[in-house]
């Protein structure tokens, strides 16, 4: 069986004026504004952050609390989240507005369309950013144009197309993908709205994590409800390092004493856990086809923004095999008496399982040692997406694909 690597976080930190610098866009004032844009949209709802007090005595910590993506605007995925702002973010800045003066119902204004025209966007994605960035389109009365990687499941073609977008399956891999979405997005001056930011493509991708800010902070008010000021710990799934940097910029601008960040990656695409390994704090990418259940993590190419947050704040990288995915998603989807039970994609559910295999492995005990996990720790995981491939889903937790043992 495929073994889990870990590597702590020896990576060449930026000083601490350029450390605070890099994370002020995800501060909580900033993302305040986010999650107000977010609570003008009539479907939004604050997602549910999930006690799982039975599991974290098992396991021998003082809490695990999980936030359930899956009912994210209906989507069943966090993603929409950073797609909606962004395309929002640039339509007010073409107005010469801030985005505080555009709420939902004034930006979806046959006004703010003829102002503007029409807006073609394009994106590269496996699913669910896709899907988001289809949904946001369509509510804005505009077009978009998806390319999803080969392997990509037709389940969540079918789901982005069912948005009105001119979605495709390709025969390259993610990173090919993204490259296509801008070429053809300059064929006819689209919009490219990816999560991924590389040199003279950065206001975007930012936009996108300050979008997934929003999940943070409903995270960080509801943990509060539960008695818990600030979690020891956070757990986070990187494909590109959007969503991880967005996490760890919150987690790190909001608390003085940030919380320990782990960063969780498909072994087949661990370009984060590679760069920690070489330790001469310059990214490193991973190519090829990125074969894993993990289709939201299969991304070779680490996000330049997101990568410099990481570098600077998150405790370790690890590289998860398949397997402890499919582990978290069982243990969701068959929790302890008392438990919730939670709806766990591929993707969602490998935070999940890392952590038990932490707790649980004696040839992690040297991890959980540096981790410092034990019986005082209050744990938050993301649950980034639903059954988003409900075949795959059943595949997994109902006839044993990928087995953990």
């Amino acid at each position: 069986m495929e073994q889990i690597k870990w590597k702590l976080n020896t990576l060449p930190k930026a000083d601490d004026n350029e450390k605070q610098k890099g994370i002020e866009f995800l501060n909580d004032n900033e993302i305040s504004k986010v999650k107000g844009f977010h609570e003008s949209i009539p479907q939004y709802e604050k997602t549910p952050l999930v006690n799982l007090e039975n599991l974290a005595n098992l396991l021998g910590v003082g809490g695990v609390y999980l936030k359930d993506e899956s009912y994210r605007f209906g989507l069943n995925a966090f993603k929409v989240l950073g797609g909606s702002f962004a395309m929002a973010k640039y339509m007010a800045d073409k107005l010469g507005k801030d985005i505080s003066e555009l709420p939902y119902e004034k930006l979806i204004s046959d006004e703010v369309r003829n102002e503007l025209g029409d807006i073609t966007f394009f994106t590269a994605t496996d699913g669910n950013h896709g899907r988001g960035v289809a949904w946001t389109a369509n509510k804005l009365k505009q077009k978009s144009v998806v390319y999803m990687p080969k392997g990509s499941s037709l389940i969540r073609l079918n789901n982005i197309k069912a948005e009105g977008a001119d979605a495709s399956i390709t025969d390259l891999n993610y990173d090919d993908a993204v490259r296509l979405a801008t070429e053809e997005a300059a064929k006819i001056g689209g919009l490219v709205v990816q999560d991924t930011a590389w040199e003279g493509y950065e206001d975007i991708p930012a936009w996108i994590m300050q979008g997934y800010g929003t999940m943070v902070k409903e995270a960080v008010e509801q943990l509060a409800e539960y008695g818990v000021d600030r979690p020891t710990h956070v757990f986070v799934q990187a494909g590109v390092g959007s969503l991880a940097g967005a996490v760890q910029g919150y987690m790190a601008a909001k608390f003085e004493d940030c919380p320990i960040t782990v960063v969780v990656e498909a072994d087949k695409a661990d370009c984060f856990y590679k760069s920690a390994e070489a330790g001469d704090g310059k990214p490193r990418f991973v190519g090829g086809d990125m074969q894993t259940i993990m289709a939201g993590l299969a991304c070779g190419e680490p996000n330049t923004i997101g990568f410099e947050i990481l570098k600077n704040y998150s405790k370790a990288f690890i590289s998860a095999p398949d397997w402890v995915s499919a582990k978290g998603m069982r243990i969701l989807g068959n929790p302890l008496r008392g438990d919730e039970k939670v709806i766990s994609g591929e993707s969602g559910a490998v935070t999940t399982g890392i952590l038990a295999c932490i707790m649980q492995d004696e040839n992690l005990a040297d991890l959980r040692k540096e981790l410092k996990l034990d019986e005082n720790s209050k744990v938050l995981l993301i649950s980034t997406e639903g059954d988003t491939d409900p075949d795959k889903y059943k595949s997994i937790v109902w006839d044993g694909e990928c087995p953990s043992i």
